[in-house]
């Protein structure tokens, strides 16, 4: 299975968080799987990060290479992508993971019921 963490669920895992269901580490632990993070995700790390609203590691690529994760660019493809999304939610860093869930085709890992209003695979 392809997985792509939303940006809570990977500063959990990253941070080992119990807020993290068990179906939930058990999928990003399977060596089958390929786990990726978005670029949205760092940015919107990043962003948090300045202005004082989160705790997150200091250089996230490393911690990606560390847990073994994949790193996931943003596109055209799936900045058109956002675009024709239905407005049900407004958060950018969420459209674009939705977007690239569904150009990538991509179970997001997440905790956010607002997800479950797209027709993307969740976990």
């Amino acid at each position: 299975m392809n997985l792509l963490l939303d940006t809570h669920v990977l500063l959990w895992w990253l941070a080992d968080d119990p807020g993290l269901s068990e179906r939930q580490r058990s999928a990003i632990a399977d060596p089958a799987n390929v786990v990726y993070v978005s670029a949205a995700s760092a940015w919107e790390i990043a962003i948090k990060k300045a202005l004082g609203k989160l705790i997150a590691p200091n250089d996230l690529g490393a911690a990606l290479i560390a847990s073994e994760l994949e790193q996931l660019p943003v596109t055209v493809a799936h900045a058109e992508a956002v675009g024709r999304l239905p407005p049900h939610h407004r958060d950018p860093f969420d459209r674009m993971l939705i977007a690239q869930a569904g150009v990538e085709d991509l179970t997001v890992v997440t905790g956010d019921p607002v997800f479950a209003q797209y027709e993307v695979t969740r976990l």
